[in-house]
Parts: structure tokens; C-alpha cells; sequence
């Protein structure tokens, strides 16, 4: 499978002529796809690309293999359909938890994949908060879903109810409106609690991560207004009501284009993950889902 891969990276890094662009459209990190091409090169002993200023063109022996990968990955395709083909075809519905933004969690080439590989799989879809959709997956009435957690954390307390995956880490950061710049001049956590704040309910990631700093020092948010939704939280933030946090591609956008104020230093690290019922794991649907979530965000982070 690896082989498999790296050689998938090699046309695709081939055809693109871009390693960001190969990435982009096999759904992995540039480093990743990198990391491909160099294990690729070496197992050939052979140098199949050159820089040029604008991305990477093929050497005379990358263009001599092109053909015979394409094939390749074309046989390769045709044997996989060809087995597809022998089994019946899986049915049912799948329920599905969703979170934040569909972008983010990358719901778009998860569907697609999964379309793709089960036609007559039929896929509901359920948006709430992390913790809600944790207790629907433990009720059984979402058969998985996506969480945020600090990372190897996973879901607080049903370490053996409920299993999880690790997509990827990140972090997320205190914003606050236009001008507010001196009121951040202090970011130790006493400074920044007794600010202004709009707070969410108890489910919400954003409420764990700031509770986990919070409450071993004693301090309580000031809050001021309650939401559920991302996207109220950053409306009453451009508004001048508070602050909040918010996931460091969106602060660092809304820094930039809104003039929205981003604490400096003060950063608590989140993990995206995936989880189900560890005693349905073994579900067809549930396998399935499995399997097509390893080919949309592929190796675990460290």
C-alpha cells in the first residue's frame, strides 16, 4: 500500500508539476507527499524530478516512467472495481456527527470518497457541539462523529466506550475586537479573565479548553453573553462585545482582514479526531468509514 501511494504522489506530483498542488488533490500534507516522492526515489535509485522556479518538472527518467505509473495506477483501479464487483454491495445508512465548519473536517472529501467506494450507502447527517455529539455516539444514536479534545485526551471518561482517532492537531487562540489591543497589553490568564467574554455551554470544546486553564488557577471567564454557534462567536467578537477563542487559521484571518486582536503567546492546543462505539468497530459501515477516513487525512499526527 505504501508503494501504492508513492506511486500515486509521483503522478500526481507529475501531472500538477506542483508538490502543494499533488497534495491538495490527494488530500495530504505537503509534507507527506514529499516524504512520498523522496522514499520513491531512493527505492528506484533514480532522481525523477528537477526544481525549476516554479515547481518541480520531470528529468528524462521521470518521463520515461510516467506512462508505465499511469498504467499502473489504471490496472490497479480496474482490479480494485473488478473485486468491488464480487462482494454485494454494501447498504444501509450511516449517521454521521459534524462539527465546526465542513471545510475544517474535510466532510466533503469524506462523502465523496465514501460514495464512491459504497453507492447505496445512504449518509445522515447530524451538526452540533463535540460533547453532544459524544453522548449520541455513546447512545447510539450517531453511529460516529468528529470531536475536538486537547490532544491524546480524547473523550473525557469513556476510554473504553468509546474509541477515537487523532486527524490532526492544531491550536486555538484568544481574539478580540477591533482596538482592543491595549486591554490585551496583559495575557496572563487573571488579565484576560476578568475581560469581557462570550462563553459557550458546557459541550463545547471551546468551553473545556478554557475551563482546563481556568479552573486549576481558580479564576471564572467574565462572561457577558452565551452562544452555541462558531460564527455567532466571532459576529459578537467583530461586534465589540468580548472576546473568545477561536481556531488559529480563522484568528489569524480575522486578524487580517476584520482587524480583529489576537493575544500574543497564548495558545491552547486542540486535536480534530474521529470516534464510534469501540464495540461496533467491527460494523461494515462502520469499517467502511474507517477506511475511507484514512484515505481523506491518512498517517495519524504525531
Amino acid at each position: 500500500m505504501q508503494d501504492l501511494q508513492a506511486l500515486r504522489a509521483f503522478v500526481s506530483v507529475a501531472r500538477e508539476g506542483s508538490v502543494s498542488r499533488a497534495a491538495e488533490r490527494l488530500h495530504l500534507t505537503q509534507p507527506a507527499v514529499s516524504l512520498k516522492l523522496k522514499q520513491f526515489q531512493a527505492g528506484l535509485g533514480l532522481t525523477l524530478f528537477r526544481r525549476r522556479p516554479k515547481g518541480l518538472a520531470l528529468t528524462e527518467d521521470g518521463q520515461a516512467l510516467l506512462p508505465a505509473a499511469e498504467k499502473a495506477l489504471a490496472a490497479v483501479a480496474a482490479f480494485d472495481q473488478s473485486a468491488r464487483a464480487l462482494h454485494s454491495t454494501l447498504r444501509g445508512r450511516l449517521k454521521i456527527g459534524t462539527i465546526v465548519d465542513p471545510e475544517f473536517i474535510r466532510l466533503g472529501a469524506f462523502l465523496h470518497r465514501l460514495v464512491e467506494r459504497a453507492p447505496q450507502l445512504e449518509t445522515e447527517l447530524s451538526h452540533g457541539m463535540s460533547g453532544s455529539v459524544l453522548e449520541r455516539v455513546r447512545r447510539g444514536e450517531l453511529d460516529v462523529g468528529f470531536f475536538l479534545a486537547p490532544p491524546g485526551e480524547g473523550p473525557d471518561g469513556d476510554a473504553a466506550e468509546v474509541a477515537h482517532r487523532e486527524l490532526t492537531h492544531f491550536h486555538y487562540h484568544v481574539i478580540a475586537p477591533a482596538g482592543w489591543a491595549s486591554r490585551l497589553a496583559r495575557t496572563d490568564w487573571a488579565s484576560l479573565a476578568a475581560l469581557p467574554w462570550i462563553v459557550t455551554p458546557a459541550d463545547s470544546v471551546h468551553h473545556r479548553l478554557l475551563h482546563g486553564v481556568l479552573d486549576p488557577l481558580g479564576l471564572v471567564p467574565n462572561g457577558v453573553a452565551q452562544v452555541d454557534q462558531e460564527a455567532c462567536m466571532l459576529d459578537l467578537v467583530r461586534a465589540g462585545v468580548g472576546l473568545s477563542l477561536a481556531r488559529d487559521a480563522l484568528a489569524m484571518a480575522e486578524r487580517q482582514e476584520r482587524g480583529l486582536v489576537v493575544a500574543e503567546g497564548v495558545r491552547l492546543p486542540c486535536a480534530l479526531s474521529f470516534i464510534w462505539r469501540r464495540d461496533r468497530g467491527e460494523e461494515a459501515v462502520i469499517a467502511e468509514a474507517l477506511e475511507v477516513l484514512d484515505g481523506v487525512w491518512g498517517a495519524p499526527p504525531p
